[in-house]
């Protein structure tokens, strides 16, 4: 056999192997490399929530979930929202002006909302992270003052919130319910999670 006969069977295989190898490594760095891009469920978690209030009677409540938490719209009756400014004597933070967390400035009014109308709350106690029950009955009942005018009630310490959100006077819990951002993209629709039109 001659020199270049060897040579270029050298560089066939060297060829070969390496496009091979490239191949190889291609195959093995996709899939690695796809894995730092967030799945669907990452991206859900912390999308805004569309939500259809359409079916939503006076009185009622509807929950969705927002970035793995429970989301409270709530219609309110005109007598429940005349309720809301008697209240507010009792309230530990009535304008919703303390800082612990943000609270968007179209809920810093007597009913916490854009539209008197629709409540919608993170249902989660600010106390130790519970789950406050629907206590929307007015009237005396377990648990509750005799002059009760509805709202929410966490089993948990007892804190109480108004159909408002606010925390009651002297309760466990430091801070009423959080307000997420949100906005009305028609009548009968909510986005929750966005507040800003593009």
């Amino acid at each position: 056999m001659s020199d270049q006969q060897v040579d270029q069977a050298k560089r066939t295989w060297l060829i070969a192997s390496g496009c091979a190898g490239a191949v190889g490594g291609l195959a093995t760095a996709v899939p690695f490399v796809s894995t730092f891009t967030p799945s669907e469920r990452a991206k859900a978690a912390g999308a805004s929530v569309e939500v259809d209030i359409s079916a939503l009677k006076p009185g009622e409540k509807l929950t969705v979930e927002w970035r793995g938490k429970p989301v409270w719209v709530v219609r309110r009756t005109p007598e429940q929202l005349e309720a809301l400014k008697a209240l507010s004597a009792e309230m530990a933070d009535p304008e919703s002006m303390r800082t612990a967390y943000p609270t968007p400035e179209y809920a810093r009014n007597t009913p916490r909302s854009i539209k008197p109308e629709y409540l919608v709350v993170i249902g989660i106690c600010t106390h130790l992270g519970c789950s406050p029950s629907d206590k929307f009955q007015a009237g005396p009942q377990p648990s509750l003052p005799d002059d009760w005018k509805g709202g929410f009630l966490c089993p948990c310490h007892g804190s109480t919130f108004d159909l408002a959100g606010r925390v009651f006077k002297n309760k466990p819990a430091p801070d009423n319910l959080e307000v997420p951002p949100h906005m009305y993209l028609s009548d009968t629709s909510i986005l929750i999670g966005e507040d800003k039109k593009a």
